[in-house]
């Protein structure tokens, strides 16, 4: 059968998994028609990208409450394309920009423009690779085990990495974005690395789409506060977007919007 029917059917599983948390093997492949090994090898495979949690006779919903990297990928392209080109002029020529998990942010990978010779890091292999081959970019790619569901490297190994660089900009990834808390992520281990990564960044930026805002991930990433500018969506709330510029926060939500960012403003 095609990778296409295959992954048909496991977003099928996925979205049954997410009304009712849990599946039974005999009654997906009833459903589906198809044998049972075909239905445990699809769990497998979605519980190894860390979608779901296999049991005996079926699967529950993983207990993470990050969806993997690679479904949120499929998601919302259009919305992520358009937030990605918000986040193009804080790319500067010839600056080193460490580009941070996520799906908008991939989608603000391949929207970078030629001839900026760039410096990339990033600790996400898809990143890595939307970008391998380009001759503008010089391409750091941070290594160690790869979280499934974050989609990128996370572990002591990966931090060990990033404590060596000092990037121009950050492009970080979010989970969740609350005025009277900040920026969160769901993964503790993740929320360190993100933490790490703005300290050691002249300037960060956070793309964000709506239905984050307003959401408390479970681990503190960093306060709504200078160097941190954000990109959003155009129907972001008007009211949080007011109480984010009165704590100093630059915010973009789109072409409509009065205030852009200016070229330069970094730490110290």
């Amino acid at each position: 059968m095609s990778d296409h029917f295959v992954s048909e059917r496991q977003a099928l599983i996925l979205e049954q998994l997410r009304q009712s948390g849990r599946v039974l093997a005999q009654d997906l492949a009833q459903n589906f028609g198809v044998s049972e090994d075909t239905v445990r090898r699809d769990l497998r495979e979605m519980a190894a990208r860390g979608e779901c949690h296999r049991v005996y006779g079926g699967a529950l919903l993983s207990d993470s409450k990050t969806v993997p990297l690679k479904t949120r990928i499929a998601e919302d392209e259009n919305r992520k394309a358009l937030l990605a080109r918000s986040v193009l002029p804080l790319l500067e020529p010839g600056k080193v920009v460490f580009i941070d998990a996520g799906s908008t942010n991939l989608a603000i990978a391949r929207a970078i423009p030629t001839g900026l010779n760039l410096t990339v890091v990033t600790n996400t292999p898809a990143i890595a690779a939307e970008l391998t081959g380009r001759a503008d970019i010089d391409l750091v790619l941070i290594g160690g085990k790869v979280d499934a569901a974050v989609g990128a490297a996370i572990d002591a190994m990966a931090l060990r990495q990033l404590e060596l660089m000092r990037p121009d900009l950050c492009v970080l990834g979010v989970c969740g974005a609350a005025a009277e808390t900040g920026l969160s992520a769901d993964v503790f281990e993740d929320a360190v690395f993100k933490r790490l990564a703005c300290s050691a960044s002249q300037r960060i930026v956070a793309a964000i789409t709506t239905e984050k805002l307003g959401h408390k991930a479970a681990f503190h990433v960093h306060d709504f506060s200078p160097p941190l500018s954000l990109v959003l969506e155009q129907d972001a709330d008007r009211a949080m977007v007011e109480t984010l510029r009165a704590k100093g926060v630059e915010v973009d939500c789109g072409a409509s919007d009065a205030v852009r960012f200016p070229l330069v403003k970094s730490k110290g």
